[in-house]
């Protein structure tokens, strides 16, 4: 039997997508998204639990997320775990879980001019870019 290292997440990006860009044009953007569990306890209150998730995505998956979204969108997310392992400043060792993720859709309405939004603080739609060309996701 195959190995299998897959997450699916539906979440709000708790800021914006954070860019960090190196030598030779490649760029990381990173996140982090927040999913909700709602239940009733022993007593019958309702009960929400929010779970924060840290989000990676690479090249022009980042642009296209920094371009059309902002703190609050919502999206669907699948991806891959990862484990880092570092040390700090101060020689400590850290250690942190990501998602790496290979492919998404947009939740909240996007806009045609990025990072913009409506008097009501929705996005618009529909997805197309400053040519007017329809985009491909």
């Amino acid at each position: 039997m195959g190995k299998l290292n897959k997450v699916m997440l539906i979440g709000n990006f708790g800021d914006a997508i954070q860019m960090y860009h190196f030598d030779g044009g490649n760029c990381i953007g990173r996140v982090s998204l927040a999913t909700t569990e709602t239940y009733k306890n022993k007593e019958g209150e309702k009960v929400e639990n929010v779970e924060w998730h840290n989000l990676t995505f690479r090249n022009k998956s980042a642009e296209i997320v920094e371009k059309y979204t902002k703190k609050g969108s919502k999206l669907y997310i699948e991806g891959r775990l990862k484990y880092r392992k570092w040390e700090d400043k101060e020689g400590i060792k850290r250690y942190s879980t990501e998602i790496h993720v290979n492919e998404f859709e947009f939740l909240t309405p996007v806009s045609t001019e990025p990072n913009k939004t409506s008097s009501s603080g929705v996005l618009k739609s529909p997805l197309r870019d400053e040519n007017g060309n329809d985009l491909p996701f």
